[in-house]
């Protein structure tokens, strides 16, 4: 249990303590939790969205609402690590240069944009889904982007420079979970979409893919993972899986 009481309290504000001292063993297992969090952040959003759907909110805003909720519930720590990976990779010079651009607390117009574009294609996205009522969607999207963490903590992946947090969790997740948790989430999406049953696993595939392909652009560009890395892969993972299973909707 402190592996999971560590997984909710760095993922959610959620007021539980972890264990007082965290290795890279407790940490690796605590990513490797990460996806049951993201279920029960899913199945949070969805609950919202339903109901605010049901109270009569316009599903544009409710979708944005849904976001907002979710970016609160998770100290906005994600969309941080977007905006600073995009800033940084939008930069120019060594990967010094770009790491410290990173750390330095503001917000440039790479970052300015990802947010931008990251919370307006989730909210609308959360809306058409639940104007579809594809409520299992919106918590498959919300899982997915926790799955992606667990990739880009894979082993063979190394932490960058200074980094506290990504050196507590990169190259921690074995082949053997990594595997688990693609597959399942593959499996999830065939129940997603009834009309289009090949939709979802094809989702969640372009999705992971896609950040594998991000996070191995970024270890090579900023020298190993970081937390921010990590932050970036999140939301693009959770907004790219939201946009795909709204096709059609």
């Amino acid at each position: 249990m402190n592996e999971l009481r560590l997984a909710v309290s760095w993922l959610t504000v959620v007021p539980v303590r972890g264990p007082d001292n965290v290795d890279r063993k407790t940490a690796g297992q605590a990513i490797a939790l990460a996806p049951l969090v993201g279920g029960a952040l899913g199945a949070a959003a969805a609950a919202l969205l339903w109901v605010l759907i049901w109270a009569g909110v316009t599903a544009p805003l409710a979708g944005l609402l849904v976001v907002a909720a979710l970016a609160l519930i998770t100290r906005g720590m994600h969309l941080d690590g977007l905006a600073d990976t995009m800033d940084g990779l939008g930069s120019y010079g060594p990967p010094e240069r770009a790491r410290q651009i990173m750390k330095s607390g503001g917000v440039g117009p790479f970052g300015v944009v990802a947010i931008v574009f990251s919370i307006g294609i989730q909210a609308f996205s959360f809306a058409a889904l639940a104007q579809a009522e594809r409520w299992f969607a919106v918590i498959l999207a919300v899982v997915v982007g926790r799955v992606a963490v667990v990739l880009a903590c894979r082993q063979g992946i190394d932490a960058a420079p200074d980094t506290g947090f990504g050196a507590l969790v990169a190259g921690t997740q074995s082949s053997l979970t990594v595997i688990v948790w693609a597959t399942a989430s593959v499996a999830a999406g065939l129940s997603v979409v009834p009309e289009y049953p090949w939709l979802g696993p094809l989702v969640v595939l372009l999705a992971l893919t896609t950040s594998a392909v991000l996070v191995g652009h970024c270890v090579h560009r900023f020298g190993g993972l970081s937390g921010d890395i990590l932050g970036a892969t999140l939301e693009i993972s959770v907004t790219l899986t939201a946009a795909a299973l709204a096709f059609g909707a």
